[in-house]
């Protein structure tokens, strides 16, 4: 499980340099971000979690699949 924390935390780093890009240069609201934030931990609480995390695994086992493809 220790290469799902690195990539979670992956995930977590590359949406927030997304989203403080979008806020910079595509003019996207900070109230907006915010409330982006709020319906993922409500998300992150919800019985759609598991499939979520699942969704999120699955799309990493697949870029890794065409990485490894690629070599």
């Amino acid at each position: 499980m220790e290469v799902t924390h690195v990539l979670s935390v992956s995930a977590v780093l590359l949406l927030g340099v997304v989203v403080v890009l979008l806020i910079r240069k595509q003019g996207l609201k900070a109230l907006h971000a915010a409330l982006c934030v709020l319906l993922g931990f409500y998300l992150a609480s919800s019985s759609m979690a598991p499939s979520i995390n699942d969704f999120g695994d699955t799309m990493a086992e697949v870029i890794n699949n065409i990485s490894d493809a690629a070599s």
